[in-house]
């Protein structure tokens, strides 16, 4: 199995994120990344599989502060050696997707095939709505996605539409493309080049691009391995199911989860693609590993408070927990790996509310003692 480390973003402690506006904070942003370049290089010797991160914007409070996907993914890259990045991810409908999947495929080249790319759809109006690519485009919530709100469908609409269009960029030398909302070339006309001709493609007879294509083209072949970031309905199952993305599950309702393995393996099916059940799915949780029980509630106070302040009152219902001492947290994986079958874990810790000594013993821990339960390392040092 391998595991995967997802950090929240989250530049201060509770108490410095109370007293307001602290992503904002010079002195508190400069030891932000000195901490994530430690949490980087730890999780490199210890063979984690990656090190992930999310896309928030506007974040002046400070609860999620990466605001570059691709920025950010290659200063993870530049301070591990073996390790992979995983960006959870682009949010599309804030993105002209075939500048997205130019940058992807630069930063493949960049970190020459070590990275993981998530797309996801947005959930936070303030800065969705503000970076919206498509005009009134906004967030959607797991309320809106449920009644299939106007506003959900809409974005729905966009993010499938650009998830097919990137996916179209990197496949095609040259590529044109009409949809709904997006047209490339535009129909306005793009004039053409005597170089683009003479020693490129996708002009045509009377002078203007009817074509274009991005460069460079991916560094892996075809493309950067896809995942759909903490995905929960079966809407976005399907679209996965059909597009080859990896869905990453952190929820503990155990039923829930089978029906989401089964709805992928079925639709999957449908759409052509064989896919064995270990790869049709993610599964992880927030980290709470210790044997001090005291300790351990106060951990989860601490990311209570942070989940209750923030990601609560959008309407995003709290991830599983993986919490006690080494033999409970290998029991709780070995039961769903039981029931689902998955081979990859995402594992959420307490980058920011926790002081770092703690966060890299917990890390520490769970690589040399739950690691070996069910992983070997390979010849790079990952443990798969």
């Amino acid at each position: 199995m391998k595991f995967h480390l997802i950090q929240p973003g989250m530049i201060g402690r509770r108490h410095e994120i109370e007293q307001g506006k602290a992503g904002q904070n010079k002195e508190l942003y400069q030891r932000y990344l000195e901490e994530i370049r430690g949490y980087i290089q730890l999780a490199d010797e210890l063979g984690y599989a990656s090190y992930g991160h999310n896309e928030h914007h506007l974040q002046i409070e400070g609860f999620e502060i990466t605001n570059h996907p691709g920025m950010f993914s290659l200063f993870v890259g530049l301070h591990s050696k073996r390790m992979r990045v995983s960006t959870l991810g682009y949010v599309l409908p804030t993105h002209n997707p075939v500048r997205a999947a130019e940058e992807i495929a630069t930063l493949d080249h960049m970190l020459k095939g070590r990275l993981n790319v998530g797309f996801t759809r947005g959930y936070q109006s303030r800065w969705v709505g503000s970076y919206a690519a498509v005009p009134g485009v906004n967030a959607t919530t797991p309320d809106l996605a449920k009644g299939r709100d106007e506003v959900d469908n809409m974005n729905r609409e966009i993010f499938e539409e650009s998830l097919k269009i990137v996916k179209t960029a990197w496949l095609n030398s040259t590529f044109s493309y009409e949809g709904k909302y997006w047209q490339f070339p535009p129909k306005t006309g793009l004039t053409g080049h005597p170089a683009y001709e003479k020693y490129g493609a996708g002009m045509g007879e009377d002078g203007m691009v009817h074509e274009i294509g991005i460069a460079p083209r991916c560094y892996q072949d075809p493309h950067p391995p896809l995942y759909g970031a903490f995905a929960h309905s079966m809407r976005t199952i399907d679209m996965w199911a059909r597009e080859g993305g990896k869905p990453i599950v952190m929820a503990n309702q155990m039923e829930f989860c089978e029906a989401l393995w089964g709805r992928y393996l079925k639709t999957a099916e449908e759409a052509g693609r064989d896919v064995k059940r270990e790869d049709a799915a993610a599964w992880g949780g927030v980290l709470m590993l210790g044997s001090d029980p005291a300790r351990l509630q106060a951990i989860k106070d601490e990311h209570d408070w942070y989940w209750n302040t923030f990601f609560l009152p959008f309407g995003q219902g709290y991830a599983n927990c993986l919490i006690g001492d080494v033999d409970e947290v290998s029991r709780q994986i070995e039961d769903a790996q039981k029931r689902l079958g998955f081979t990859e874990m995402w594992l959420q810790f307490g980058q920011g509310h926790l002081d770092p000594e703690e966060n890299e013993e917990m890390l520490q821990a769970f690589a040399e003692k739950i690691f070996p339960r069910f992983s070997q390392k390979d010849d790079e040092g990952t443990w798969v």
